[in-house]
């Protein structure tokens, strides 16, 4: 029997309206009424999956989010960190430097805000700051704290340039850093042995759950690792080629209710 279900949020929980609908929240709602765990596991800071958090009633003293991507896994309730690995101001420095000679925008995070170091600012960024609810900063590396704890940085843009941009990035870099792609437009950098797949392994070991009890369902670049971590990954049928090749089991869309159908199929109906 699984016992945890780990869930990417964009693409896979919500629909294209970034809702959570009813036949989701009702299929959730009996996989927990049978014992099981549910877990948000996002790229998304904290902040931004609060009111689903909240929806799905996932906020009690037993219950944990896996946010940035893997870079931060907490309590929900009494925010006990269980998990933290983050990026230092050095490489802050190195990525900014990276991002100016592939002329590529960026922005990077602290736990509760939005940074910026360009004037103009990317109209990817202030999306980010806008689905996430987070205070967006305009602040020049060479100002913010050298203690600073950073989760992710971030390469934004069109997603033509951003393809350029991504080809163009040094071997060096690519094996200093884990990069994924998890939007057309966004390039997530985050400290190497950060991954949504490593974060849920972490909290399963932590729960005494083994791998083969677990779930995970996600659609994008950056859920790769959790479903090649889970006894059965799930793709959502908008997920991309490599997720789809992955998985054990293809759910519908997440406009389709695909959430609650792999739930149906794969807990509910055994």
């Amino acid at each position: 029997m699984y016992k945890l279900v780990a869930i990417d949020i964009d693409g896979t929980l919500v629909n294209d309206h970034k809702q959570i609908t009813k036949e989701v929240n009702d299929a959730i709602q009996a996989a927990r009424a049978k014992g099981v765990k549910v877990v948000l596991c996002t790229g998304r800071p904290i902040d931004g999956i609060d009111p689903f958090i909240d929806e799905l009633k996932l906020n009690s003293e037993d219950e944990y989010t896996i946010t940035f991507n893997g870079a931060l896994v907490q309590n929900t309730f009494t925010e006990e960190v269980i998990s933290e690995t983050s990026l230092t101001y050095g490489d802050l420095k190195a990525l900014y430097e990276l991002s100016v000679n592939v002329e590529s925008p960026m922005h990077y995070f602290d736990s509760a805000n939005l940074y910026t170091p360009h004037k103009n600012i990317n109209k990817y960024t202030v999306y980010e700051s806008y689905i996430n609810s987070i205070p967006l900063h305009y602040m020049p590396v060479e100002e913010a704290l050298e203690d600073m704890l950073i989760p992710k940085v971030m390469f934004i843009d069109e997603p033509d340039r951003l393809d350029k941009i991504i080809r163009s990035i040094p071997e060096e870099f690519r094996e200093r850093y884990e990069m994924v792609q998890s939007a057309p437009f966004f390039l997530e950098i985050l400290h190497p042995s950060v991954s949504k797949g490593n974060a849920v392994k972490k909290l399963a070991e932590k729960l005494g759950i083994q791998r083969e009890e677990v779930i995970c369902m996600g659609d994008g670049g950056n859920d790769l690792s959790m479903i090649e971590y889970a006894g059965c990954g799930v793709a959502m049928a908008n997920a991309i080629p490599s997720i789809k090749e992955a998985a054990k089991f293809q759910t519908l869309s997440n406009n389709e209710n695909g959430v609650a159908y792999a739930i149906q199929k794969l807990i509910l109906d055994k």
